[in-house]
């Protein structure tokens, strides 16, 4: 067999499970079969008509050229207006970096701190980016758990006995892909003290969904506790808020250094984001915000609906969800384990669904269930499980 050309740290990477089964669901749907996709974490919600038009206005105008690799100024001007607002974190252009997509933001964070060998505490389950990129840069994955008896909340006991000289990093997700729960005020202050005043780590904080927090008075970004915001990465983007998965456009804000760093891996990766798309994003921070507040409450209904559904199936068991569009039922009292369970649910019951141990030893025996689809599907994928699951106990 003929050697691979491909480098070593290639193999570092891996990929994401919704991607997977996506396509998994797509040859069947091909084949005539009916499936109900609660897989992929994308909102089911046009972009708002206000986001789309300053859009079809720009390239009108003409706007379709190279930016700066750091961002339009204007929109680095908006995003520090919107931090200010609904993160109470105060910041300026030089500290903003506007990216094609958030996942940059996680891969650029690596690139910049980590060096073989340090360590980084991430949430587990967690978003399977952060663990391939720590392996590709060489760095020490150490796992927080995130347990269902703790209501998916990290431990803050267990994260002071994981702080070492070694850690370099701490990820929190808030709210949380894939549980759908938040850490809340209180939890996250204790936290963020923590690694304040036991560590040097610095913070990346991804709060992709964190206008999707139902109660929004329970948010609190760690940028914004005293002490940390030279400390803190933020992430945050277009995609969940203002559903805008496909224009690709996210941000971090961090000291202005990191951000010179940062700007130096765009000019060698993607150059800029693109000038359409970050005019577009202006509208979408500066605009009416009502959309946001209306596809907050759906996900909201949605979720909290299936969790309830979910609870009334002998055999699952599910935590009520308070943030963003999943649900993480845990089936381990089935028994099947939660890999069978999803790949028997898409091909027997039409269902699309994630093993939970594709986000990290901790999510095994469970699933994750996307509410980012209609109340109407939501409900048929429900019955469906209910039969499934009624199915397992009567082969045992």
């Amino acid at each position: 067999m003929q050697d691979s050309p491909l480098a070593q740290r290639i193999s570092l990477l891996q990929g994401e499970g919704a991607y997977k089964v996506l396509a998994q669901a797509t040859a069947l749907e091909a084949q005539g079969r009916n499936i109900i996709h609660l897989e992929i974490g994308q909102p089911n919600f046009h972009t708002p008509l206000n986001i789309q038009q300053a859009a079809f206005q720009a390239i009108a105008a003409g706007k379709t050229g190279y930016t700066a690799a750091q961002g339009l100024l204007e929109t680095r001007q908006a995003i520090a207006e919107y931090c200010w607002k609904y993160k109470q974190v105060k910041t300026n252009p030089d500290e903003i970096v506007v990216t094609p997509g958030a996942k940059p933001i996680i891969f650029y964070t690596m690139l910049a701190l980590i060096n073989p060998g340090d360590e980084v505490i991430c949430p587990n389950p967690g978003f399977p980016t952060y663990a391939s990129c720590i392996h590709f840069t060489g760095g020490k994955e150490v796992a927080l758990k995130l347990l269902v008896e703790n209501s998916f909340q990290p431990d803050p006991d267990e994260l002071r006995s994981l702080l070492n000289e070694k850690t370099k990093l701490v990820i929190l997700n808030n709210p949380s892909n894939p549980t759908g729960h938040m850490i809340s005020k209180e939890r996250m202050l204790q936290l963020v003290e923590i690694i304040r005043d036991h560590s040097k780590a610095y913070i990346l904080c991804d709060e992709i969904y964190d206008r999707l927090i139902f109660d929004q008075t329970q948010a609190l970004s760690s940028a914004a506790v005293a002490g940390m915001k030279d400390r803190t990465i933020l992430l945050d983007g277009f995609s969940k808020t203002y559903a805008m998965t496909g224009w690709r456009l996210g941000y971090g804000v961090m000291q202005a250094d990191i951000a010179a760093a940062f700007s130096t891996l765009m000019v060698n990766s993607n150059g800029c984001a693109a000038s359409f798309s970050q005019i577009a994003a202006i509208e979408a921070l500066r605009g009416p915000q009502e959309s946001v507040t209306m596809m907050r409450d759906a996900f909201a209904e949605r979720s909290v609906w299936l969790a309830k559904a979910l609870n009334q199936i002998d055999g699952i068991e599910c935590q009520i969800p308070n943030s963003a569009f999943y649900v993480f039922p845990s089936v381990k009292k089935t028994g099947i384990g939660s890999a069978e369970f999803a790949d028997r649910l898409l091909k027997e019951a039409g269902v699309a669904a994630l093993d939970g141990e594709s986000f990290g030893f901790y999510g095994k025996d469970h699933l994750r269930l996307s509410t980012a689809n209609s109340m109407e599907n939501i409900q048929e994928a429900a019955a469906r499980i209910a039969a499934f699951t009624a199915s397992l106990q009567a082969t045992v």
